[in-house]
């Protein structure tokens, strides 16, 4: 026992609980010694990386006894895979401390790194104190980006602390729909039959990209609708809006008669459009012109 458990990094007592679980064969017996084969050390290592991938050993165990009963575990491990798999194209990357400085401004700030570490922006490499592992560089690089506009660092951190609650909202709200409607008719057998697991990987593949997709869509929508109220705010050329739309403005019977009888039927609502835009543009330089008054005054006083 002592050798299996150095082959496979499990200790001699985590071989015997496997065994007392049933999860690993009885060896064979010769005289009064043990004999563990290939096939003891390579459950071994399956039920290793079933563990990595979140299985408790009452579900690995399930999954071994469907094995053993010629069930097969092709099918279902393909499907452990496809989900445990990386669910972007993006290459993780590394960095040393000194590059992160110079990338962001030069200065050392310990207190930023841990902060980053502990999000998992930045992995540390062990034995290698001045290096880390980037999971994803374009988190990084928006990092860097805010940093150089003038966000200090603490700001984004929170920020991204708060983003990745809404964002998991968001991944398990998905996980929840695509369950009920798609998957649960794949996974009602404990464990689920090999042609089923391999079915189910299958459409994993297809749907993984749908929800990018759907939160890339959503996103630029909403940002291009506050964007737009809040520019107008500021402007001071707000507009009313309902449910994220702009309120329609209902004009006076006279106003649109005397617009009729100037430009004619078919040119009304170019007319009224234009009209629209050259008030918002002369506002806006107004705007624009009282701002700048208004600093000058100050920097008399001053």
């Amino acid at each position: 026992m002592e050798d299996l458990a150095h082959a496979s990094g499990a200790t001699v007592r985590t071989i015997r609980a496997y065994q007392d679980r049933g999860l690993l064969p009885t060896p064979e017996r010769r005289g009064r010694a043990n004999v563990y084969r290939e096939t003891h050390l390579a459950r071994l290592r399956q039920i290793a990386d079933l563990l990595d991938r979140g299985y408790t050993l009452a579900s690995i165990k399930e999954l071994l006894e469907a094995w053993d009963a010629g069930r097969g575990l092709g099918g279902v491990l393909g499907l452990v895979a496809e989900v445990h798999g990386p669910w972007t194209d993006e290459e993780a990357d590394r960095i040393t401390r000194a590059e992160l400085d110079v990338r962001f401004g030069g200065a050392q700030d310990d207190e930023a790194v841990a902060e980053a570490v502990e999000l998992g922006v930045l992995e540390r490499v062990p034995g290698r104190d001045d290096e880390f592992l980037v999971p994803s560089p374009q988190e990084l690089a928006v990092a860097v980006e805010l940093h150089g506009a003038g966000v200090p660092l603490p700001a984004i951190s929170g920020h991204l602390r708060e983003l990745r609650g809404q964002v998991e909202h968001i991944a398990s709200r998905f996980l929840e729909f695509t369950t009920e409607h798609v998957f649960a008719r794949y996974l009602g057998h404990r464990p689920p039959t090999d042609s089923d697991a391999a079915e189910a990987a299958s459409m994993v593949r297809r749907l993984r990209p749908l929800a990018q997709q759907t939160v890339d869509a959503e996103l630029a929508r909403a940002m291009r609708t506050f964007a737009t109220r809040h520019l107008h705010h500021h402007l001071g050329t707000e507009e009313s809006f309902i449910d994220g739309r702009p309120r329609p403005v209902l004009l006076p019977a006279a106003t649109m008669e005397a617009v009729q009888n100037l430009v004619g039927r078919d040119n009304v609502a170019a007319f009224v459009t234009a009209a629209a835009e050259r008030e918002v543009q002369a506002r806006t330089l107004d705007t624009l012109a009282a701002s700048h008054i208004k600093a000058k005054e100050v920097d008399q006083i001053d």
